[in-house]
């Protein structure tokens, strides 16, 4: 009976260890045992230099989830991976988790992955900084940060015009933090 369990690996390592031990796992024959190997990420938008950047982001850095029908030959297949340092558990035993913890990872990852427009951003900038206008008609003004509104990926910075503080509504990607 296949159960889920959790591997530690090296951080930046987790997708290495993933393709090792499915190739193992087909080498050596094992892969009836081994049903999934899943590095738990997300999509995050950042937005640098005024431009917004996909990427994933693994929010279990170190770990990768395994479900397999643990015997000898597996968990001898995953402790002897370059990279993994072992199962999560007692002892160094690995200790499977409950098939509703798995699915609480793998749909958190998967409730991400439906909300494509809901991702988080993530900007270089914080309130209180000094921002550079990139766009729009306060192109080329300075300004400080004053307001982040991460739902609507706007940001009100306060530009100087005319001697006097003006706020202004831009969207994150019309600004860059002056460094």
């Amino acid at each position: 009976m296949s159960r889920w369990y959790i591997i530690h690996a090296y951080s930046g390592f987790e997708n290495k260890v993933k393709d090792a031990i499915l190739a193992d796992a087909t080498r050596l024959g094992l892969e009836q045992l081994v049903d999934s190997v899943e590095v738990p990420t997300e999509k995050v938008t950042e937005v640098r230099r005024g431009k917004k950047v996909t990427s994933d982001r693994k929010f279990f850095p170190g770990y990768v989830l395994l479900k397999a029908a643990m015997n000898d030959d597996v968990y001898h297949l995953v402790k002897n991976t370059p990279k993994v340092t072992g199962f999560l558990g007692t002892n160094g035993k690995p200790q499977p988790i409950s098939d509703a913890e798995a699915a609480r990872i793998l749909n958190a990852k998967e409730e991400v992955a439906a909300a494509a427009p809901k991702t988080k951003v993530k900007v270089d900038f914080d309130i209180g900084d000094q921002v550079k206008v990139l766009d729009g008609p306060f192109a080329t003004f300075n300004g400080l940060v004053e307001e982040l509104d991460f739902d609507r990926s706007r940001v009100k910075v306060s530009v100087s015009i005319f001697g006097r503080a003006t706020p202004v509504e831009l969207e994150f990607e019309q600004v860059e933090r002056i460094k």
